[in-house]
């Protein structure tokens, strides 16, 4: 993903869906451009498509929403620059050993970043 794809998921990630003109606004990338991303993320299932009623005539009307796969991309992320990887909290449940459902079998009470005995 590129620095504009980027943009667009992280935009997307509160789980509200928005319309074209919504997400073209908040970005500020130009008509063309991201019409070419949405429809590549799309395409890859990072984003999701939903089709709007429209009482008018005319071109149909889409509503763009994060997908699953989406919000799992979006948790790992990668500096350009040193090529370290960060991975979000949440997703330790798979990498931590000791975490199970939330619970972290070792400490015995809920998993949590500062307390987490395989960040140390």
């Amino acid at each position: 993903m590129d620095f504009i794809d980027e943009g667009i998921t992280r935009l997307l990630m509160d789980g509200k869906t928005r319309t074209f003109d919504q997400i073209l606004h908040e970005s500020g990338v130009s008509h063309n451009t991201l019409r070419l991303h949405l429809d590549e993320l799309a395409e890859r299932d990072l984003i999701t498509r939903l089709k709007v009623p429209n009482d008018r005539r005319g071109r149909p009307k889409f509503a763009y929403g994060i997908s699953a796969n989406g919000r799992r991309a979006c948790e790992v992320g990668v500096n350009r620059v040193t090529g370290v990887v960060s991975l979000a909290f949440t997703g330790l449940s798979q990498v931590c050993r000791f975490e199970k459902g939330g619970f972290c079998k070792k400490l015995r009470r809920p998993c949590n970043a500062s307390d987490c005995p395989q960040i140390r």
